[in-house]
């Protein structure tokens, strides 16, 4: 390996690391935000916030859990069908894939961040001091976060299809 590639393995893996924790505090604050509620309702006293809050983070670990999950290589994907085609072919159509996806995420981030002042005067209805904006920057910061991940594996993409490896591969492949 080049100095390039090391120095992108190794930024790619500090960012699967940030992206692990982040993640993972997400899903504990999701977890016990959600048990304070049932709690609170359980003595009586029920939390007006609580399931807007807990749609909110459902969300944030969506967005976060997609960049991840592109880190890992673990969204839907043929490796199969693309390692089957003529190698002329194959690296045409794995540039073109992720020009459309780098390009569909480019797009939602600029929606997102338009929507975002769209929401400049909306507020929580259990949460009137939490603006929406706020609520919503998870769409143009999760589309940075995958373009940023799609970038970082882009070389190794490449490099895979040129070689006809898997690029990526099947729940099936990786359990074999």
């Amino acid at each position: 390996m080049n100095n390039v590639s090391d120095r992108i393995g190794a930024l790619r893996a500090a960012f699967e690391r940030l992206m692990e924790w982040v993640v993972i505090a997400l899903m504990l604050i999701l977890f016990i935000e959600v048990t304070l509620g049932v709690v609170f309702r359980m003595i009586g006293q029920p939390l007006v916030w609580y399931d807007e809050v807990a749609s909110v983070l459902l969300a944030w670990v969506t967005y976060y859990g997609a960049a991840l999950a592109a880190l890992k290589r673990a969204h839907i994907g043929f490796p199969g069908f693309v390692r089957s085609l003529a190698p002329a072919v194959r690296i045409w159509v794995v540039i073109l894939a992720e020009a459309l996806t780098i390009g569909f995420f480019i797009l939602l981030a600029w929606v997102g961040w338009t929507v975002l002042g769209v929401l400049a005067t909306d507020y929580l209805v259990g949460l009137p001091d939490v603006s929406n904006r706020y609520v919503q920057s998870v769409i143009p910061i999760g589309a940075a976060l995958f373009i940023i991940a799609e970038l970082l594996l882009l070389p190794e993409t490449l490099r895979d299809a040129r070689a006809g490896r898997a690029v990526g591969s099947s729940v099936a492949e990786r359990l074999l």
